[in-house]
């Protein structure tokens, strides 16, 4: 919005110029979302107080949680909203994606609220139906997917980090394949949301990454030298990944060790499927289980330990699933298994970048 009103008046005065740069408008949608989230999060708080909408601890769960219990929850609204304005206002918005992945947020933000309500309002304690779940996030992925197929200049070719030129042709199979990366991401993050900060931490690592893969990719120059794909129009997203960033500090500042405020699913879910979405549109999918591959092991811990359970009739390959809480019930305090993880997070993340050169 400020670049449509803006930008058009630097012929009168030259300093509104800066307004053309990405990174400028990525630099400030960060500070913007961050403040957002500073400056409304102890009202946001507060009012979810007031309503009542507090946190469900399993009884099955780590017994330390259980004083987790009545902690305001639904934070992630905050997220999608200090995105959303801070994208909004310094995003170029006759830019497609940047509509594309905006409308993936909010729609799976929904999703997460309705699941939310029933669990922490209607005190439903397996909330919205898993099956009904699954499928309103397939149907929101695999609009995405068709609307990036039916585009005659994006490219249904998928590269494989580390190769320098192996990619995959999907073709239609490609509406089902982004669907997949959508899909699985949205409910990667929102198995790892477990503990205070476990969740937002990667994700923010992850919008960091995906920062820099975003403005090489709509670079033609720069896309051209690395040997990576580009894709006209993508840079954009660089403003919504910054957005993301300072969204997901800003959280974490009310989110930190002990927490006063959770994001619940309607920000996990989000969060999760905004992050498949970028990875979709930059043509960087595969890199995704690199960059957020503290996601991938928390969910193949969930589906190793439920599917062992199944196959020996009762036994157990973790002491508890997702994995955080087998470290958890192994005696490390809940902040040692958060920075640790973190610590995974930053590796995977520049790991994942290492692949501009490494190819």
């Amino acid at each position: 919005m400020l670049y449509w009103f803006l930008y058009p008046l630097h012929t009168y005065f030259s300093a509104l110029n800066v307004f053309r740069y990405i990174t400028f408008r990525t630099i400030y949608g960060s500070l913007t979302a961050f403040l957002i989230c500073i400056v409304l999060g102890p009202w946001t708080i507060k009012k979810l107080s007031y309503l009542q909408i507090g946190q469900y601890v399993r009884e099955d769960g780590p017994k330390t949680h259980l004083k987790k219990a009545g902690t305001p929850t639904m934070g992630g609204s905050l997220i999608i909203v200090s995105i959303t304005v801070s994208t909004l206002l310094w995003g170029n918005l006759k830019n497609s994606y940047i509509w594309v992945v905006l409308a993936v947020t909010i729609c799976l933000g929904l999703i997460g609220l309705a699941d939310d309500y029933l669990m922490q309002v209607k005190k439903q304690s397996m909330g919205l139906n898993a099956r009904n779940k699954f499928l309103l996030q397939t149907v929101i992925a695999l609009a995405v997917g068709l609307f990036l197929y039916q585009d005659p200049e994006f490219s249904t070719e998928v590269a494989i980090p580390f190769f320098k030129n192996f990619t995959l042709n999907f073709g239609w199979g490609y509406i089902i394949f982004a669907a997949l990366v959508i899909v699985g991401t949205s409910n990667a993050v929102n198995l790892t949301d477990g503990l205070d900060g476990l969740a937002i931490g990667p994700t923010i690592i992850a919008a960091v990454t995906y920062m820099v893969f975003c403005y090489v990719a709509g670079n033609f120059k720069i896309a051209e030298y690395l040997q990576i794909t580009y894709v006209a129009g993508s840079g954009e997203l660089t403003v919504f990944c910054g957005a993301l960033a300072g969204a997901g500090l800003g959280f974490l500042w009310f989110n930190a060790y002990p927490a006063q405020v959770f994001m619940g699913d309607i920000g996990s879910l989000s969060m999760g499927g905004a992050l498949g979405t970028i990875a979709v549109i930059t043509k960087q999918e595969f890199l995704l289980a690199i960059v957020g591959g503290l996601f991938v092991i928390e969910a193949l811990s969930v589906i190793f330990q439920v599917g062992y359970f199944k196959l020996t009739h009762g036994r157990r390959i973790f002491r508890m699933a997702p994995l955080h809480h087998h470290f958890e019930l192994k005696g490390w305090p809940e902040p040692k298994v958060i920075v640790r993880f973190w610590i995974i997070a930053i590796a995977l993340a520049l790991v994942a970048i290492s692949t501009l050169k490494l190819r």
